[in-house]
């Protein structure tokens, strides 16, 4: 979801104690607040701000703050734009927000937020930046305790958030029509259509697999320009990439491009040998065809160059993903290979490279025309990072990493960057070319299972790529795919439950009885990546200036309330880490602790 903030709109909450500004009353004014320290005796008044989809959650902490001796002024925003424009305009002293790792990685879940460089941080602190940098370099068996040394920074000795809960993942499915073994619910990546099966397997071919989203104006089609709930589950199916996630975030080659991986000794080097049963595909006449044009290393090279490169498309919004590669080339020389050492042991690339493989690596080539697995013909794609940096793996598996046409973006993005108009150019991957009406001119190459080929202000329409893994375990079951775009979740468990949808993916917590009461239908539920906590304003109020009111904010808070709330459908979180990484760090709400954190507060 580029390098951007998740507040997700259903994660912000927010009640109004008197007027509540619109966008345009509040751009380019910022209200002083009534936050005041300095010897007073008084109450402490803290303004939440957030979006009516959270009013429970602002209520519980509005609750807490109270107990604990504050005024609590609550700003409701109905939306999330007039929450972000509240939030710019710095009208706030807390802010409900969270933000989900859909990376599966911990340098995805702090870099952005907390880094002083970071698109969404309001923090500067050479230390944060310090631990985030040498947390980067590290494996997951280093790491562990820099990222404590981390949370603890930011939360238990600076107080820069306040953590709330982690959420579950869970989605419904409609029993009778789909194979609920069928359907993954995994912890970071979005979900994957191409395992989806009818219970009726004749219906593969004459009836399609319906499903929903929230949002219908879609940010863009081409992988490296949109991280964000329009487009993340649609691009993940369009595109492949070099690795993928399993549904617990382990980094694996399984339906992706790749027959294997391997790291190179020192953690900078990281090798991948592709598979020759790809082509992409296009829309011609409503259908998906065959381009015969197979997924090589040369679209690999170009598609990873231009994901890297910050210049390289108009509003790039992955960019801060894929900074950390330096390099990407193809490895021509089987010696270079065999030279190569893996990370943390003796054998050598092309040993790594080789296992499992149906026929010897024999040679390598740079023609992809020429790669011919049976014949030992392989290509190989070698991507060096600027610093050690495994994590860069989690990254590549990002649907901002699919791998597109060279030849086919190369000839529709031929406008100058540097003086792009929105207006007049049209870029490869815009909605206006798939959407019905007389902007539909489809230019989309799918290298991924399905390919989009029309959508309006309903729906978008999918078919599968008839020239991907064709007769493998990794084809598409079902040949078509329709995404409705039904705004709110009451609405989507209507939809589910009255038949109109077979799956819903984001059911809400106060609705998993109502899927599991229902004959039809069974509730799958997973772990999540998703954090929501308390985000100071870091600019505008005594709360950005003062520790001591941040630190007896963050100790007003009863992580146990939320749970006990939500009858034990959320877990206890420490900072964005805690779903990825078990650091041991815990909030324990002190109300004693709060009370002479008010008190060193006023003495200021």
């Amino acid at each position: 979801m580029g390098k951007r903030l998740v507040i997700i709109m259903l994660a912000l909450i927010v009640v109004l104690a008197g007027c509540v500004k619109t966008k345009s009353d509040v751009s380019g004014e910022k209200d002083s607040g009534e936050t005041k320290g300095g010897g007073g005796s008084g109450k402490v008044t803290i303004e939440l701000l957030g979006t009516s989809a959270g009013e429970e959650d602002m209520n519980i902490v509005r609750d807490q703050l109270i107990k604990n001796g504050f005024d609590v002024k609550l700003n409701i925003q109905p939306d999330y734009g007039s929450f972000k424009a509240q939030r710019d305009a710095g009208n706030y002293d807390i802010a409900l927000s969270s933000w989900t790792t859909v990376t599966g990685n911990p340098d995805y879940a702090v870099r952005s937020l907390f880094k002083s460089d970071g698109d969404n941080s309001n923090i500067n602190d050479s230390e944060v930046d310090g631990l985030i940098e040498k947390a980067s370099t590290e494996t997951p068996d280093e790491f562990k305790e820099t990222y404590k040394q981390l949370e603890q920074r930011i939360v238990g000795e600076k107080a820069y958030i306040a953590p709330l809960y982690i959420s579950f993942k869970a989605q419904g499915i409609n029993k009778d029509v789909l194979n609920p073994d069928t359907v993954r619910l995994a912890k970071s990546r979005a979900i994957a259509w191409e395992t989806i099966d009818f219970n009726d397997a004749a219906k593969r071919d004459a009836a399609a697999l319906i499903t929903q989203q929230a949002i219908g104006s879609l940010t863009s089609l081409d992988p490296i320009k949109g991280n964000d709930g329009s487009i993340n589950t649609l691009n993940t199916n369009m595109y492949v990439r070099l690795v993928n996630l399993t549904d617990d975030d382990q980094v694996v080659s399984d339906g992706s491009l790749s027959y294997n991986y391997a790291i190179g000794d020192g953690n900078k080097d990281y090798y991948f040998i592709l598979r020759d049963d790809i082509n992409f595909a296009k829309v011609a006449d409503g259908k998906a065809v065959d381009t015969g044009e197979r997924v090589g290393a040369d679209d690999v090279v170009f598609s990873l160059n231009r994901a890297k490169d910050k210049d390289s498309v108009p509003d790039h919004r992955t960019y801060s993903l894929h900074e950390s590669m330096k390099n990407v080339e193809i490895v021509k020389d089987l010696a270079d290979l065999e030279e190569a050492k893996v990370s943390g042991g003796e054998g050598s690339i092309l040993e790594a490279l080789s296992e499992g493989l149906e026929s010897e690596i024999a040679e390598l080539v740079t023609d992809k025309t020429a790669a011919d697995s049976s014949a030992g013909k392989y290509q190989v794609v070698k991507v060096t990072t600027k610093e050690a940096f495994p994590q860069v793996l989690n990254y590549l598996a990002h649907q901002s990493a699919g791998i597109v046409s060279k030849q086919q973006v190369e000839s529709i993005n031929t406008y100058d960057v540097a003086a792009f108009d929105v207006n007049k150019d049209i870029p490869y991957g815009d909605q206006r070319t798939v959407t019905e009406g007389a902007t539909y001119d489809n230019h989309l190459y799918a290298s991924g299972p399905y390919i989009l080929v029309k959508k309006n202000d309903y729906q978008a329409d999918f078919v599968k790529n008839p020239a991907y893994r064709a007769g493998s375990e990794f084809e598409p079951k079902i040949s078509e795919v329709t995404v409705r775009f039904i705004e709110d979740a009451d609405s989507s468990l209507s939809a589910l439950r009255n038949g109109e949808i077979h799956l819903f993916n984001g059911v809400p917590e106060t609705k998993y009885e109502l899927v599991e009461n229902d004959d039809k239908l069974v509730l799958q539920k997973n772990d999540s990546n998703a954090v929501t906590y308390l985000l100071f304003n870091g600019a505008d109020r005594e709360v950005a200036k003062s520790e001591n009111l941040r630190k007896a904010v963050l100790y007003s808070i009863n992580q146990d309330e939320f749970l006990n709330f939500y009858q034990g459908n959320k877990k206890k979180a420490y900072s964005t880490v805690s779903p990825l990484v078990d650091t041991g760090n815990e909030l324990v709400a002190d109300p004693a602790k709060v009370k002479e954190f008010l008190a060193e507060y006023r003495a200021e």
